[in-house]
């Protein structure tokens, strides 16, 4: 199938490609360029109107579909995406300007993984039964919400977008889904898959725009009637003003300022290997990298200096080259609040140990937007620096005495997403462990992610969990049957 961006992009509404109803569009920029390359949907109200309207009319038959069906449609998709995996990568690196050699790793397997997880998973669902001696039994009927909204960020546009939208149509609710407006081409892609899956029309929208325009309308439409959302704890704060009123179910997966507590005694290689990668995949922007490094005071400056010189072996460049380790920051407005956020920490007193400056490619690449990963020391736990996100390649170095100092240190953020901790020591490990505030800890690993595991994080990094049965009964209704004998 033809699987090749257009310029100007359309949304997915009742089974059909369509453009906005108001005619307007959004310039659609190549970080690695600087270049616009396309045009995206400025949709709004009636655009959502329309979707939900379109998701109103299958919804009956969509409910009531075997799952046996869903089964074969999910899977048939995931086939597609993987017999597409080199268009749709390249169509990834182009719009979130990651290396390609990335896209086509984790982006693209983890979108058809999501498919086929939850296809099988819909298979084995079940819910439960609980008999009163003589007198009755109780059993729970898990239906679906009917239409619900999914709205995805600009990191991993296809991965998590795809996270939200397989567990809701596999438990029988048609979908209203949104993706951000800075990446939208694999979003756009994925329309025309679905398409070409026999996807009944209606039971996936796909609406492009902004937050405030079509976000907006799918968080407060009256018939939408849950929201998963995944982005910044800001918009996950608007979002959660506008729908509690309504009492709408919510699933909001917000930031993180993850802590990766080292201690003398780890795996060095396996630990300094990780940890490279944690800091900087993806240019730093996954809510999981661990962008506070707390090292324990006796191997500081081993860590120190060896942390350093493979940071400064990153290679950053041009997408498209395999050599490159460090793709382009996401947007011009991203870029310019990562390179403040550098200016702020060097304010507060911050050493830059490597890095800190943006980067001028030549080529294809001069406009583009790229900057060096950088490494900052020098930094205490209540500055700005260690307690907001910065969602880049920038990460602190502090030391620690105790394990109660590093869990002070760890803890020290109203962030609590994911934590990792390096250790031989399995009492420590599981000591430490249940005591960080956060919703996933990796011990000896990182990004080690079972998708049958609760996903989400504490405090403000978000409200639910997403991932195996917690997705599927967030997307379900229960309902208790009692039948008297």
């Amino acid at each position: 199938m033809d699987l090749n961006v257009p310029y100007h992009l359309e949304n997915y509404i009742g089974g059909n490609l369509v453009a906005p109803l108001n005619g307007n569009f959004l310039d659609n920029i190549n970080p690695a360029t600087g270049q616009v390359y396309g045009q995206i949907p400025d949709s709004l109200k009636r655009d959502v109107d329309a979707a939900v309207h379109a998701a109103q009319k299958v919804f009956p038959l969509w409910s009531i579909t075997s799952v046996d069906e869903r089964f074969r449609l999910l899977n048939r998709i995931a086939d597609i995406i993987d017999a597409n995996l080199e268009e749709l990568a390249l169509a990834e690196s182009n719009d979130n300007g990651k290396p390609l050699w990335l896209s086509k790793k984790v982006d693209i397997p983890r979108a058809s993984a999501n498919f086929r997880f939850f296809a099988t998973g819909i298979m084995h669902f079940a819910s439960e039964s609980h008999a009163m001696e003589d007198k009755a039994v109780n059993y729970t009927l898990r239906q679906p919400l009917g239409i619900v909204g999914c709205i995805s960020p600009w990191n991993l546009p296809l991965y998590l977008f795809t996270w939200k939208i397989a567990p809701a149509l596999a438990a029988g609710n048609c979908v209203i889904a949104k993706p951000s407006e800075v990446t939208p081409a694999t979003a756009y892609l994925l329309s025309k898959i679905c398409i070409e899956a026999g996807l009944p029309p209606g039971v996936l929208n796909i609406v492009h725009g902004t937050g405030p325009g079509a976000g907006e309308a799918i968080v407060t439409h009256p018939d939408v009637k849950a929201i998963s959302f995944t982005g910044s704890t800001r918009a996950g704060e608007r979002i959660a003003s506008l729908a509690a009123p309504k009492f709408k179910k919510l699933s909001l997966e917000l930031g993180g300022k993850n802590p990766a507590i080292i201690f003398a005694d780890c795996n060095w290689e396996r630990m300094m290997a990780d940890t490279i990668r944690s800091s900087f995949s993806n240019q730093g922007e996954i809510c999981l990298c661990g962008s506070r490094v707390l090292i324990e005071e006796s191997i500081y400056e081993k860590f120190r200096t060896e942390f350093v010189e493979r940071t400064k072996a990153l290679t950053v460049g041009d997408p498209l080259d395999d050599s490159s380790k460090q793709g382009a920051i996401v947007s011009k407005v991203h870029y310019e609040k990562i390179l403040r956020c550098i200016e702020t920490a060097k304010k507060e007193g911050g050493k830059i140990l490597c890095g800190g400056n943006a980067v001028q490619l030549t080529g294809r690449c001069e406009n583009g937007y790229f900057i060096e990963p950088t490494v900052i020391e020098g930094l205490g736990p209540s500055c700005q620096t260690n307690r907001e996100e910065i969602f880049g390649p920038v990460v602190t170095l502090q030391a620690f005495k105790t394990e109660e100092e590093a869990l002070e240190l760890a803890n020290a953020t109203e962030y609590g997403l994911a934590a990792t901790v390096w250790t031989q020591d399995i009492s420590r490990a599981n000591r430490v462990a249940s005591k960080l505030q956060s919703g996933i800890i990796w011990v000896n690993c990182w990004l080690l992610r079972d998708l049958r595991t609760p996903f989400g994080g504490v405090k403000n990094s978000g409200v639910g969990r997403e991932g195996g049965w917690e997705a599927l009964r967030f997307f379900t209704e229960p309902k208790n049957v009692c039948v008297q004998l």
